[in-house]
């Protein structure tokens, strides 16, 4: 295609032609004619050219979604930034023993044990649904997480992620004899957790993020507890290797919502990639591995040494590739 240009030279030249015919009789004609019609067709080609390099220099600039700023969905107790990608299911197991503290003679926790075991999915590229049951207090809990917005450079530029977490547990453990006489409806045995996940991946090596949590207790053990406590999170991940890198999870109870003996929940934990694992040996003062357990149940105080040593193991697999979908 001719551009504007490319008609405007044209123009301008054939007029000259025009004016040179006229004016200049004792040239050449011929002479004359070819080299303004050279001239015409020199110009044409190089402004094509140019709109062709031009064309070819304008490439388009896609919006990159940044990822990993997190190992895996969890960071060790609470949920990450990340999802589970669509089409595959995250088998993990979790393992706490005891309290360092019971020394010895429970070889520092290692005779006591509790363990959950789960199963996460992803959905979509935004929304990942999630199952589990835990040893303590024989609880089953069911989670539905969603990406809002996403961190991303290029043509989209978005300088955080938010996601949006719910989830609900049911505690089945058996009443003891003496408060069968007690009514205790099975939604007493509820309870709903809501949170906001709010973070940013600084760097390769560095995240963020922060995590407003509301947990609501259908049933409280004392007068003096709230059923709704809301808690403060923050988690970050610092990477010190290809493959390793460093947790930390913090949750503060606002004041006034539950019993005095409740402490925060405070852990520490250790990625490492293996191939399609992820080992994390972690240590925390919380010894339930489910929202309301973790967040206000928590009694144990790292000063007095009441910590719990233990694992998570997650492994994937892909149930269904999207992108092999697509192009069937």
């Amino acid at each position: 295609m001719i551009s504007g240009y490319s008609i405007f030279c044209w123009s301008a030249f054939c007029f000259f032609n025009l004016i040179i015919y006229n004016k200049i009789f004792a040239m050449n004609k011929m002479l004359l004619s070819f080299t303004i019609i050279l001239l015409c067709m020199l110009s044409t080609q190089w402004s094509t050219g140019q709109d062709l390099l031009d064309l070819l220099g304008e490439e388009e600039v896609e919006t990159e979604y940044v990822n990993a700023s997190f190992k895996t969905s969890r960071v060790i107790n609470a949920q990450s930034l990340e999802n589970t990608a669509p089409g595959v299911l995250d088998l993990k197991i979790s393992h706490r023993f005891g309290l360092l503290s019971t020394g010895f003679y429970e070889i520092f926790g290692l005779d006591a044990a509790t363990i959950r075991i789960g199963f996460d999915y992803g959905l979509n590229d935004r929304i990942m649904v999630g199952v589990g049951r835990s040893s303590f207090q024989k609880t089953y809990d069911g989670f539905v997480k969603a990406k809002l917005l996403r961190q991303s450079i290029g043509k989209k530029t978005f300088p955080f992620s938010l996601l949006w977490y719910s989830g609900m547990t049911i505690n089945t453990l058996k009443r003891e004899k003496e408060d069968e006489k007690e009514v205790l409806d099975f939604k007493h045995r509820l309870t709903y957790t809501h949170q906001l996940i709010i973070g940013r991946k600084f760097s390769d090596s560095f995240s963020l993020q922060l995590m407003p949590t509301y947990v609501h207790r259908n049933l409280v053990g004392a007068n003096i507890e709230e059923n709704g406590v809301l808690i403060f999170g923050a988690a970050t991940r610092l990477k010190i290797s290809k493959r390793v890198a460093i947790n930390l999870e913090y949750h503060y109870i606002l004041p006034d919502q539950v019993a005095d003996n409740i402490k925060n929940s405070l852990s520490i934990g250790f990625d490492i990639e293996t191939g399609g694992h992820v080992f994390q040996l972690h240590f925390t003062n919380s010894t339930s591995m489910v929202d309301k357990g973790y967040l206000t149940e928590t009694a144990n105080d790292w000063l007095n040494g009441d910590i719990h040593f233990g694992f998570n193991i997650s492994r994937v697999f892909t149930i269904t590739n999207p992108k092999h979908k697509k192009r069937k």
